[in-house]
């Protein structure tokens, strides 16, 4: 390389498979001229161009990727169900405030265990339903998923006591709702 041109290189590698990296050439003959040039992996170059830019930018690099992260898989769990809960309370326009309700409710009733099974009423679930087959109306798979038996939940509340704090107020006065 000419030792009349210094050459500021950055080059951002595409740490992905299917990545496109950038290399920024910036010309010390042409301040303000960076001379870029993008490639795949497999190729040389797909194209090259010249950008002008202010005289203090000497560098630039980009880089795409369609990679997608690694995904954990989503166990059912007390966090979980709540989240659950949660996303469907906000779809039902409720404040947090009958989250809230609903958390201190259902964390009495099962600790938002979808197994939890009481063997002297047998109420089941998340919601502790009574008798347990009621649930079957949300789903056939009621038994084991955790999102069937809170929109069951949900709409029990909604049509007995309006939204989940008026069931957590009668659970608070006769300990059961």
């Amino acid at each position: 390389m000419d030792s009349k041109r210094a050459l500021a290189v950055v080059i951002a590698s595409a740490a992905f498979t299917g990545g496109t990296s950038t290399i920024a050439l910036a010309d010390a003959e042409s301040p303000g001229t960076v001379h870029q040039r993008t490639w795949s992996p497999g190729l040389v170059h797909q194209r090259t161009w010249t950008v002008q830019v202010a005289p203090h930018v000497i560098h630039s690099a980009t880089w795409e990727t369609k990679a997608e992260p690694k995904a954990r898989p989503v166990l059912p769990g007390k966090d979980t169900n709540k989240r659950i809960a949660l996303d469907l309370v906000v779809r039902r326009s409720w404040s947090m405030r009958e989250f809230q309700c609903l958390d201190s409710l259902w964390t009495r009733e099962s600790n938002w265990n979808h197994r939890a099974h009481n063997p002297s009423s047998g109420a089941y679930g998340i919601p502790q339903a009574l008798p347990a087959g009621k649930m079957s109306g949300a789903g056939s798979d009621w038994r084991h998923n955790p999102a069937t038996q809170i929109r069951w939940g949900l709409q029990y509340i909604k049509g007995r006591y309006g939204k989940p704090c008026g069931a957590w107020g009668h659970f608070r006065s006769h300990n059961w709702y």
